[in-house]
């Protein structure tokens, strides 16, 4: 390959699609060498270049790109009703099981000539990838690739290398693959002069100086990350949106948003817009933004009509209202099934959605009041509005009742939204797990989310399946031929920015690959997850004078991932009660940082106990908002879980979680474990040192460095804190200040 192919390789840049040289490329399958494309689908074309791409690079030999047949062996891409050997591959019932992005890969020994109506000279092994659609056929691509690479690495076995005889044990691979979430997205917090709100990893891909940026390869590098796992949906601007983004639907820039449509059209990706609610005040000299107002709705209507003859394709609006100061229906007394719906309605002919974030609370509370709770806000809100949506319309609810805190509840809004299609919402970027200067691996967090039951439809209504639409009204699935099933999924704010290695921290990869991943399958583990993510990305990383050391390598880092999150736990929040951040940039230990703050994010911390009361006889009543027994579990400190005690209850230092250990001591040896641990990831990672590129290493050894250092800061600070206020000592004597 080019030296500028091995700089990125060794910078992080490829990521998980490097795909390193085969030590034993002379050994590729016969079928490698040439790909049979049917069609002039742009997204095909883009599948059969990233095969015939990573084929070269982990062979050594570009296979050929063929639209005709041929007669040795191949690879076959296209859909069912496109490509005839495609169809005949697979039976009625094998083509009616894969859903409109789902796919086939069918690898057989041989064609039998006899067999085959259409391509009756052909003769050796080959693979077919097939879907209903051209997106299909490009996810299975890619699992092809992964499917590849699993072999190349020595750990499993490579089959139909050449082997060609008329009798045949069956096909060597046989994958049947459909994405569980509909809606599979990204969300980006991108600001037109280039910064990116909570963004940990340089400046915007996006823009730059409030205009379109000029590298248009990064963005193409960019859909073919997401599109190797499976995200289809993309926001490419903050919720938050500033007077510049609030153009993005203005002629002034809509030719911008056309190009880049184009790009991710590429990959089978939508784009969606944030949108300002004021807009037909600040942008069409209008006096209100009431939805109800008969001026509005036409003026939405002609913005839509507008944006839509610009690109055709546009997923929708994705709105953030009445929230932190956001513009809103609320101004005009009106409720959020009033605004969404206005907005729907301009969008319905054109197929476009109306996403509507459920992030709205008061921001304006006073910490003296002890019953006004933060986490009540979005069930009080939407609650009451449940069946009152538009069809296009989807509600984005994220995960917690708070704000991605390290450890917090599932929200109770999912489940108890039974007429309204909702979208859940993650946040890959790190914002209270670290910012990508600490290890925090988030996929074990996102399956506890995802495996939460919320028994509103009965035991077995959890997460995944309400967000999927899988659960009816009656908790009984979903029909998928059905108009609203759709629109169910999750989002994700992401965490890539422009550092050359996209994430700033390398490890920090995993999570962005481990969300497309657990988007497409929930049932994925949170280890293979990283087992995947760690061969793929570091098969090309390792030394090339030290092979052989994967069988060291990958558990070790596996092994990193997985601990990091109970690790960054352990020594920032306490057992659910988190928020002892820095105020703004939300960094580092500030215990009271947020104490007598507007903002309603409290510990109630005194001399006598710690955490918030929020159950239904003495509290907030938030638990009430949960369905039996979830509630029953949380309304007790007999029965609520350790790690959420503080986030329901208000208890006394003393008393005794389940584990044994009492409050303050639970604080005291999690924080000095926790450091220790976090040391601990570095010790690993230098351990690897002779078995990794020396620029890979060394980026990610200076993180862990900080991370080593800024742990013990977390430590002390913390347990200082507590041993002031509590007075009572730490049973092991070890140094508190």
């Amino acid at each position: 390959m080019s030296n500028h192919m091995d700089v990125q390789k060794e910078n992080g840049y490829d990521a998980w699609l490097h795909y390193p040289r085969s030590s034993h490329a002379e050994n590729r399958p016969a079928w490698c060498n040439v790909i049979v494309v049917t069609g002039g689908d742009e997204v095909l074309q883009t599948a059969a270049n990233e095969l015939q791409r990573g084929l070269t690079s982990m062979f050594g030999q570009q296979p050929k790109i063929n639209d005709v047949p041929v007669d040795v062996p191949f690879i076959a891409l296209g859909t069912f009703k496109d490509h005839p050997l495609v169809a005949e591959r697979f039976s009625a019932e094998e083509q009616a099981d894969v859903n409109a992005e789902g796919y086939r890969i069918r690898g057989t020994e041989m064609i039998n000539p006899a067999q085959s109506a259409s391509y009756d000279a052909i003769k050796g092994p080959y693979v077919t990838v097939a879907g209903q659609t051209a997106p299909g056929v490009l996810y299975g691509v890619f699992h092809l690739l992964r499917w590849l690479q699993g072999r190349l690495d020595g750990e499993l076995p490579l089959q139909a290398t050449s082997k060609s005889s008329e009798s045949s044990d069956g096909p060597f691979l046989d994958v049947l693959s459909n994405p569980v979430n509909p809606i599979r997205m990204i969300n980006h917090w991108d600001n037109m002069d280039g910064s990116v709100e909570r963004g940990y990893a340089g400046a915007s891909i996006f823009y730059e100086n409030n205009a379109l940026t000029k590298n248009m390869d990064r963005l193409r590098d960019y859909a073919r990350l997401l599109a190797s796992v499976g995200i289809q949906s993309l926001s490419i601007n903050n919720v938050n949106v500033h007077q510049v983004e609030t153009e993005l639907i203005t002629d002034k820039y809509l030719s911008d948003v056309a190009r880049l449509a184009a790009i991710f059209r590429a990959y089978g990706i939508q784009i969606y817009l944030s949108i300002n609610y004021a807009s037909p005040m600040q942008l069409g000299g209008l006096t209100t933004a009431d939805p109800l107002d008969p001026g509005v709705a036409e003026w939405w209507r002609a913005k839509a009509r507008e944006v839509y003859a610009a690109v055709p394709d546009l997923g929708g609006f994705v709105v953030k209202a009445d929230s932190e100061n956001r513009p809103g229906p609320f101004s005009y007394g009106r409720h959020h099934a009033d605004g969404a719906n206005m907005l729907a309605d301009a969008l319905q002919p054109y197929g476009g959605r109306i996403i509507w974030r459920c992030f709205v609370y008061d921001c304006k509370q006073d910490w003296r009041d002890r019953k006004t709770d933060r986490a009540r806000a979005a069930f009080d809100y939407f609650k009451p509005l449940d069946g009152l949506f538009r069809d296009n319309v989807i509600l984005q609810i994220k995960n917690g009742p708070m704000d991605f805190q390290v450890r917090e509840p599932v929200s109770p809004l999912f489940g108890a939204l039974q007429a309204t299609q909702v979208l859940l919402e993650f946040q890959i970027t790190q914002e209270y797990t670290g910012q990508q200067r600490h290890l925090c691996y988030l996929v074990p967090q996102w399956k506890e989310v995802l495996d939460f039951d919320t028994y509103t439809q009965g035991k077995g209504s959890t997460i995944k399946r309400i967000v999927s639409g899988s659960l009816g009204s009656n908790g009984s699935p979903a029909s998928p031929s059905s108009t609203k099933y759709t629109n169910y999924g999750i989002a994700a704010v992401t965490n890539i920015g422009a550092d050359t290695n996209w994430t700033g921290h390398l490890l920090a990869q995993s999570n962005l690959y481990g969300y497309g991943r657990l988007a497409w399958d929930p049932e994925l583990s949170a280890d293979e997850i990283a087992d995947e993510w760690v061969r793929l990305t570091f098969g090309g990383y390792r030394n090339r004078s030290h092979t052989g050391n994967s069988k060291h390598l990958v558990p070790a880092i596996k092994k990193m991932l997985l601990d990091s999150w109970n690790i960054y736990e352990s020594y920032t929040a306490p057992l659910g009660v988190g928020w002892m951040v820095s105020p703004d940039h939300h960094y580092g230990p500030d215990v009271d940082g947020y104490e007598y703050s507007m903002w309603g994010t409290y510990h109630f911390a005194d001399c006598r106990g710690i955490g918030v009361d929020r159950t239904t006889t003495t509290g907030t009543g938030y638990v009430g908002q949960y369905c039996s027994p979830q509630a029953d579990i949380y309304e007790s400190t007999e029965t609520c879980p350790d790690e959420l005690l503080l986030f329901f209850h208000h208890v006394p230092y003393t008393h005794v979680l389940h584990s044994g250990q009492t409050v303050i001591q639970h604080i005291y040896d999690t924080h000095f474990e926790g450091a220790e641990r976090a040391a601990n990831l570095r010790d690993t990672w230098v351990s690897l040192r002779d078995h990794l590129d020396e620029a890979i290493y060394a980026q990610v050894l200076e993180r862990l460095e900080h991370q080593t250092e800024h742990a013990q800061e977390w430590r002390d600070r913390i347990n200082t804190y507590f041993y002031r206020k509590s007075g009572i000592a730490d049973q092991k004597n070890r140094p508190i200040y």
